[in-house]
């Protein structure tokens, strides 16, 4: 009886893991999307000339899109973004700085 439910609570704890860790993708994701558009609206501020405006028009778009995407799926994952303001998450519970 106890190792079924020692065998039970690391199933929980390898779930619990393997959850964090795409919670913990998708994070990276929206930030690095959030930058990219960032960066794609600095661009289009800097932008000179009418081609130069119309790529960072199209840039722009395709980047906020991204960044759309990437914060509905974390949404979709109950993601909050306490946990990783410290740094990437260990399995042995410590946070470590990226």
């Amino acid at each position: 009886m106890k190792l079924r439910q020692w065998l039970l609570s690391r199933k929980k704890m390898r779930q619990y893991d393997n959850e964090l860790e795409y919670k913990e993708q998708l994070y990276r994701e929206v930030m690095k999307a959030r930058r990219q558009w960032e960066q794609a609206y600095c661009a289009l501020q800097e932008a000179v000339g009418a081609d130069e405006v119309d790529i960072a028009i199209y840039t722009l778009e395709a980047a906020e899109r991204r960044y759309q995407v990437h914060l509905r799926a974390a949404k979709q994952a109950n993601v909050t973004w306490e946990p990783f303001q410290f740094g990437s998450y260990s399995k042995d519970g410590f946070y470590l700085r990226d």
